[in-house]
């Protein structure tokens, strides 16, 4: 097994680069067995366990046939406004058809894995069609309102299954590949957008606070996104055909998104350092507006030289070892580096 294998393009000269290619890894959502009754003692005017099962999956149905018919409404909008079919629109298109099917048979029967994952694939195909117009029009003045829009899109799936309480983890509805994509959009749109917003100067000295909470959210996604799987433990006696493909996995570094991510995230730092650093530290809670619900609240600041020392050097460790032959370039995470460097002496 060769980490190429793992989606790893075989030569990568510069992450910019990939600012402007697909914005999320191709999920492969593998669906376990699905929520199962346990035992539970009965308590005065609790319902059975089956029947409040049966329950929470009849509304998780309701709310996600209502979702899929404001989505596909949303989507007919955008085909008319550009005036010619997009591949990603009519994708997005299909999931929601399939679903609005399959929410017509008997609720009681219908799987919310396979109605969550259909709904999920049509919003991340919605909304990397209206990314990639922000993208080529560099993020217009106000942008804002619709960077909202998309990140609200984009938390749904996690805020249904939360709000229903389907499963005490709600990761075995939607699947860690899934939640790392739905993280990884909404981290990787913030980065392009905070990267539009620091090459405007006037609207940098009238708007720095907005601009660090951007930051802020921006890197709690990149992070949630990197969080999602356990690294994997190399244990003594095991071979490995592929020993640099092994270091890899041990670092939880599972394709080129989580490098990606990395960089990003360190990029963002470096940005909340230079253009935020002479406000005054405060605790930062996720902008509901902003953010979905699906950040934690950062109980303490969010300290941008120390987590971005921290991911870029191993951003760096990584890309001149086990990737040393894919050619990854570390010349502007060492800049920062050496930035924070200064900014700490």
């Amino acid at each position: 097994m060769t980490f190429a294998g793992l989606g790893l393009p075989s030569s990568v000269t510069d992450v910019s680069s990939h600012q402007r290619g697909e914005l999320r890894p191709t999920p492969r959502p593998c669906w376990g067995d699905q929520v199962i009754a346990g035992r539970h003692r009965h308590v005065a005017g609790a319902r059975p366990p089956i029947v409040a099962m049966a329950a929470a999956v009849s509304s998780v149905v309701r709310r996600v046939e209502e979702l899929g018919d404001l989505a596909q409404a949303h989507i007919q909008q955008l085909s008319e406004a550009a005036g010619e079919d997009d591949h990603f629109l009519i994708r997005a298109s299909a999931a929601l058809e399939k679903l609005k099917l399959l929410c017509g048979e008997e609720k009681e029967c219908s799987n919310p894995s396979n109605l969550l994952e259909l709904y999920t694939q049509a919003i991340l195909d919605m909304t990397y069609f209206e990314e990639n117009k922000l993208v080529d029009e560099d993020f217009p003045e106000d942008s804002s309102q619709k960077v909202k829009e998309l990140i609200s899109f984009l938390s749904e799936p996690e805020i249904l299954v939360k709000e229903n309480n389907m499963h005490p983890k709600h990761c075995n509805l939607l699947g860690d590949e899934l939640l790392e994509c739905l993280s990884w959009r909404r981290g990787a749109l913030l980065y392009m957008y905070c990267h539009s917003l620091t090459k405007r100067r006037e609207w940098l000295l009238r708007k720095s606070s907005l601009l660090k909470k951007y930051l802020v959210d921006g890197i709690s996604y990149l992070l949630q996104m990197l969080n999602y799987r356990c690294p994997i433990q190399l244990k003594e006696g095991v071979s490995f055909q592929d020993l640099d493909t092994a270091k890899l996995l041990s670092a939880g570094i599972f394709s080129d998104i989580h490098l990606l991510a990395m960089m990003y995230s360190g990029e963002m730092c470096y940005w909340g350092s230079k253009y935020c650093a002479d406000q005054q530290p405060e605790n930062h809670e996720m902008d509901a507006d902003v953010s979905g619900a699906s950040c934690t609240t950062q109980k303490e600041p969010l300290d941008f030289r120390e987590v971005g020392e921290k991911i870029l050097k191993k951003y760096v460790s990584v890309c001149e070892g086990p990737l040393k032959e894919q050619e990854w370039n570390t010349t502007n995470a060492k800049q920062i580096l050496n930035f924070f460097h200064h900014r700490c002496n």
